[in-house]
């Protein structure tokens, strides 16, 4: 075997020795992605509500356009009123592109607040916001659908307030989850979400 044909021979084997390593990394990447994404849980599903103006609401009645959706109460002193305000100018920032959008807000509270109550809560915010509520069951539902956090505390005085999760859920039409937007958010930034959300794919 000539010198040349075994420098051939052994950069053949190097190179080939190379590709295959290569490719066990990019195989184990995909592996681990895909076990990532399989082992996280679902956001989003069915339910069955009951909205701010007395009707009926299902997830079907939202599939229309993407849907921006945020869970809270409306006797919550301050992280509520704080997002549901942000979410007003955020829709104005939007301009043409807020009606491509529905806003929601699904009580975490349905002992309170009644379809009445949200009506006057949402109102005061942005005409375009909707309010559900539901029993404590749907409600209970939605939320495990959605993996949202609230908790009871109970007051010494007898009342109570609801601890909670405080992001913005973004969903696609399709009803599946895009994203989030996180408590105060810069505004520039989820403005930015939101358009990305009203863009066609």
């Amino acid at each position: 075997m000539t010198r040349k044909l075994v420098v051939f021979v052994v950069l053949a084997g190097l190179i080939s020795a190379t590709c295959a390593a290569i490719a066990l990394f990019r195989a184990f990447n995909r592996a681990d992605a895909v076990a990532e994404y399989a082992g996280s849980p679902a956001i989003g599903g069915g339910f069955n509500l009951l909205s701010d103006t007395g009707r009926r609401v299902t997830d079907a009645d939202i599939r229309n356009k993407p849907t921006v959706m945020y869970f809270g109460y409306t006797y919550c002193p301050e992280v509520c009123p704080t997002t549901l305000s942000d979410l007003s100018h955020w829709i104005s920032m939007l301009g043409p592109d807020a009606d491509k959008l529905n806003y929601v807000f699904v009580t975490i509270d349905p002992q309170r607040d009644t379809q009445q109550v949200m009506h006057r809560y949402v109102s005061s915010f942005d005409k375009r916001i909707r309010g559900f509520t539901g029993t404590p069951g749907q409600i209970a539902r939605i939320a495990r659908e959605y993996r949202v956090y609230y908790r009871r505390i109970p007051s010494p005085d007898g009342s109570y307030s609801m601890d909670h999760s405080s992001i913005v859920y973004l969903m696609s039409r399709d009803g599946n989850f895009v994203g989030t937007i996180g408590y105060q958010e810069d505004s520039r930034l989820a403005v930015d979400k939101l358009r990305n959300l009203v863009r066609p794919d």
